[in-house]
């Protein structure tokens, strides 16, 4: 009852209603009605505290769970409390915003509505969302999630609660990149360049044969030694296992992964922007330069490159180096200048839209299961390798493509994964 002697009686409209504490409480312990008679103190209201927050203070109850999150866990100390007695009121320091990479997890530890995040707000009631588990791809930290899902959509991540790799906390960075499974440049159709030039739109079978009979005709000119692979560190193990088996079907062993690296810090973000990394390099998936060095010596005449990450400034190399190939074939989830040396285009999953394994910075491999279907015609890399493997008549791969059968291939043969199947993993 005394928090809720100023507290506004708006649950019908309060986003928050669904995951409130107070309204827990209140409904627990039956306080049915309000005995006080003096009217509720006004507070501010729709008060924006930074980029990413909004603030309603006249829902605050004070317990001061956003404070010391700022105060000890980004160490960036924003918020605090002003005022004495009933006055006080939680607010920020006179012209300072609350703007930290983590500013979004004083949502998550609010136990009424009175801080939300922007993205978020209005977007649709919570308990019509599914929260799926998963894993956040936006670097090689792995934090666990929550996906909420209603309608085949993914309307937010939230941080799940694992001690050994994010504790609660997710960045906003992470938090965010759920955009990317529904972006408006992901990759809609299998496409083939066609002989007067431009890319056209085909059949997945179509694209199939036609990226199988360039490989097949480069490997039959000038051996399969020609034939390099770029990895894509976004990719699942199952996925990259199927791309290793396919590269060694063919006889070649240039086989690299290009993984772009940015800003980190103590907490959980990572200097490699990639969710698998460490998987794609226990798996002999090596460092990009020799390829790109046989590439520019001419010892290369045909690639198969999975996503564009191999475009980063770092590698230094660039689509007029990969025009003089004979043959590039692209897997990819989204749009990009590759597509401009591609001679047969497969549009991918994002890990939102598929199952398999990712291996952390801290070679701890962690299970995601498909949480949507994909709104395009799209398929798992494994997938589209596995067919690809099929129309050059390599060995393995008739029986098609499943991730826990791929899952118990790993396990039994190489090193690093012995004993780890996507069905033994628990969810964290």
């Amino acid at each position: 009852e005394l928090l809720l002697v100023n507290h506004p009686l708006d649950c019908p409209i309060c986003d928050q209603a669904g995951e409130c504490k107070l309204q827990d409480y209140a409904y627990e312990y039956g306080v049915k009605h309000s005995r006080t008679k003096e009217p509720r103190q006004a507070a501010k209201k729709r008060v924006d505290l930074g980029p990413t927050i909004k603030f309603d203070q006249e829902r605050c109850i004070l317990c001061r769970r956003c404070v010391r999150f700022c105060r000890e866990i980004s160490g960036t100390n924003e918020l605090a409390t002003f005022g004495r007695g009933d006055h006080t009121v939680l607010d920020t320091f006179p012209g300072i915003e609350l703007e930290n990479d983590y500013s979004m997890n004083v949502a998550d530890i609010c136990p009424v509505g009175a801080l939300t995040t922007k993205d978020f707000r209005f977007k649709i009631r919570t308990w019509f969302l599914d929260e799926i588990p998963g894993v956040c791809t936006g670097c090689a930290g792995g934090c666990n999630i929550y996906m909420g899902v209603a309608n085949n959509k993914v309307y937010r991540y939230v941080p799940r609660r694992n001690d050994s790799v994010n504790q609660t906390w997710l960045c906003d960075a992470g938090r965010m990149s759920y955009k990317e499974i529904e972006a408006a440049d992901r990759l809609t159709d299998v496409s083939v360049r066609s002989e007067s030039g431009p890319l056209e739109s085909v059949t997945l079978e179509t694209g199939i044969r036609a990226a199988a009979r360039r490989l097949r005709t480069v490997a039959d000119a000038k051996g399969a030694g020609v034939i390099v692979g770029f990895a894509s560190a976004h990719a699942t193990n199952e996925d990259l296992f199927t791309f290793r088996k396919l590269l060694s079907g063919l006889g070649t062993d240039a086989a690299a992964v290009p993984v772009v690296t940015g800003e980190a810090d103590q907490l959980l973000v990572k200097a490699e922007k990639a969710a698998n990394a460490s998987g794609a390099r226990a798996l002999g998936f090596a460092d990009p330069a020799r390829v790109i060095e046989r590439i520019r010596g001419g010892g290369a005449d045909a690639a198969i490159v999975l996503g564009h990450d191999l475009l980063d400034p770092a590698f230094s190399v660039g689509t007029e180096e990969l025009a003089k190939l004979d043959t590039v074939i692209l897997l990819d989830t989204s749009h990009s200048d590759l597509e401009r040396v591609a001679h047969a285009v497969f549009p991918t999953r994002h890990a939102a839209e598929k199952s398999g394994t990712l291996t952390n910075h801290a070679g701890r491999v962690q299970r995601i299961e498909q949480a949507v279907a994909p709104r395009v015609e799209s398929y798992a890399d494994g997938a589209v390798l596995n067919r690809l493997g099929v129309a050059l008549d390599l060995a393995g791969f008739a029986s098609g493509f499943d991730p826990r059968a791929v899952s118990r291939e790993i396990a039994s043969s190489v090193p690093a994964f012995a004993g780890i199947e996507l069905d033994s993993l628990g969810e964290e």
